[in-house]
């Protein structure tokens, strides 16, 4: 297949080409190299991809139309959309930059799925739409939806303007809610990253409330396993699917196992919890399992070593 993926230097995009190119596709790698972190981290993570025939990188932004329309192919099968300003408590500095890039880029690339007749329009959703709903463990029909930061809002806006591409212009709209992804090539804001470098170099580090906040670690390989059999689905027209690994671990035992791990015991700052952060979150599966089958490979403890191991050698 021909596929598009826009966000494909980050995290989980160059983790999703390595796994298409391995599989024999022809891949549109679009990304802005947005500032949020390092240019050189994502440079990395696709360097390997250059060496592939089938490979095509273009470093623009969704926001900019035109230039869309001139990098999408009309050849082109499905498009993966994961580029997206990331990050809870930044998009609270910055809700209008956020609303700019999440909800009128996403906007962007459903007007060239649309123009250009492609059919199928994988979505990177998140946990966060959910915010702070009490029935956990968190099903996608559950109609109460509690954002509590404008990133999830901006994730729930995208899920209901694919639905309306997909009612209006028979486009297959598959949104797919992740749940706090981990593992080789992980964001440096992110939790068990930043405890990682700390931790292992003896450092204090900062935890936000008493520790008991819950979330539903999903490691990288599952993740990529759930998008290909979303790329791969071609029965209903619309669907919001949860992508987890139906556990959740506290931030005390997430300190912990990374202490375990390193061998060292932690310095802590306790600190507030944060404005926008959610108190849990616990993805119900069943139904990624009944339409994609889907399940979960990789349990927490393990592929928290995968993660460390891959720090050692970088």
């Amino acid at each position: 297949m021909n596929i598009t993926v826009t966000g494909g230097a980050g995290f989980i995009g160059s983790h999703l080409i390595d796994k298409l190119l391995s599989d024999g596709h022809t891949v549109i790698n679009i990304d802005n190299f947005d500032p949020f972190y390092g240019k050189e981290i994502k440079k990395k993570n696709i360097e390997n991809h250059f060496e592939h025939k089938n490979y095509s990188f273009y470093e623009s932004d969704i926001r900019d139309k035109k230039r869309l329309d001139e990098i999408i192919s009309d050849e082109t099968d499905v498009i993966v959309h994961l580029a997206a300003k990331a990050g809870v408590r930044p998009s609270i500095e910055d809700p209008i930059g956020y609303q700019e890039v999440n909800v009128k880029g996403t906007q962007n690339m459903l007007e060239v799925a649309k123009e250009k007749g492609i059919k199928q329009f994988i979505f990177a959703s998140s946990s966060s739409v959910y915010g702070n709903n009490p029935n956990v463990p968190w099903k996608e029909d559950d109609s109460v939806l509690n954002p509590i930061s404008p990133y999830a809002s901006t994730k729930v806006s995208g899920e209901l303007m694919g639905h309306v591409y997909s009612h209006l212009y028979n486009i297959r709209f598959i949104a797919l809610r992740f749940f706090t992804v981990y593992g080789p090539r992980q964001r440096p804001d992110l939790a068990i990253h930043k405890f990682y470098n700390l931790i292992s170099k003896g450092e204090k580090i900062q935890m936000f409330g008493d520790g008991s906040t819950r979330r539903d670690y999903t490691y990288i390989d599952d993740i990529i396993s759930g998008i290909v059999s979303a790329i791969n689905y071609k029965k209903t027209m619309f669907e919001v699917i949860n992508l987890g690994n139906n556990n959740t671990v506290t931030l005390l035992e997430l300190i912990s196992s990374i202490e375990s791990i390193c061998g060292v015991n932690s310095k802590k700052t306790k600190l507030p919890e944060q404005p926008g952060d959610v108190r849990q979150t616990w993805a119900d599966i069943n139904k990624a399992l009944n339409i994609l089958g889907f399940s979960f490979q990789t349990d927490f403890l393990k592929g928290l070593r995968y993660f460390t191991e891959w720090k050692a050698r970088h």
